[in-house]
């Protein structure tokens, strides 16, 4: 059972698991949300599962930084509306901090949350609606843990919606682009559909690592984070444009 919470100096609680220390190559997850159930039900489920251990959880993004520095997660489970400082805040602040960051899964009540490009851009790599089967919270946590981006078409939708509603778009892919091979443009037009490995092999008649081979060397080109920011990138450089 895990401690009395600790009351932060910002006054945000924060209950640290007494797993904190426990031995073992174990997922290690942070969560942030201003809803209690919300807390103890993602809680329950993750430690319930070989390989996953919950940390700690905080009720706001308030002090975030020294959580992330005493409980060392792997990922933040981050609720993106919190009443003191909101999750979007709270991740850029993560991203600032010094040596590598902890990757961060958006959580929302909405499937069209108008600030899913802003988190994205904020370095969040991906969203998670809180209603989704339990099974696809911890999936979510394994995928963005090993180093992948948790973006489903879905959530890509919602960034053409985002584009489309623009008044102005880019007109021409833009020359940070150029350092790319034709091949290499349309994979990252792909990924941008939110096409997996799989799909893009398919469709370009490519071998699966292949595929592989040709997202790294797009992220390495353009000193991308994940697959998330190739999104992104694709977007804001015009490379693909809503309705194309």
């Amino acid at each position: 059972m895990s401690p009395p919470p600790d009351v932060t100096a910002h006054g945000a609680s924060v209950h640290e698991s007494s797993a904190h220390d426990a031995p073992g190559r174990a997922i290690r997850v942070l969560i942030v949300d201003d809803q209690s159930m919300i807390r103890a039900g993602f809680a329950a489920l993750l430690n319930a599962h070989e390989g996953i251990t919950v940390v700690g959880t905080t009720d706001d993004g308030v002090g975030i930084s020294d959580a992330v520095r005493r409980m060392q997660p792997d990922v933040v489970l981050m609720d993106i509306r919190m009443p003191k400082v909101n999750g979007l805040d709270a991740t850029r602040t993560i991203m600032a901090m010094p040596g590598t960051p902890p990757k961060v899964i958006m959580l929302t009540t909405f499937d069209a949350d108008e600030y899913v490009f802003s988190a994205l851009r904020a370095g969040a790599s991906g969203f998670l609606l809180k209603d989704s089967p339990p099974e696809e919270l911890t999936q979510a946590v394994r995928v963005v843990a090993a180093g992948e981006a948790l973006l489903s078409p879905k959530i890509t939708r919602t960034l053409i919606a985002d584009y489309a509603a623009r008044p102005t778009l880019p007109v021409s892919p833009s020359a940070t682009l150029s350092a790319l091979t034709d091949r290499e443009l349309d994979v990252m037009k792909l990924v941008a559909a939110g096409r997996s490995n799989a799909e893009i092999a398919t469709e370009l008649h490519l071998a699966e690592q292949t595929v592989k081979t040709h997202v790294s060397r797009i992220l390495n080109k353009l000193d991308l984070r994940d697959r998330t920011q190739m999104v992104v990138c694709a977007y804001e450089s015009g490379l693909v444009r809503a309705g194309r």
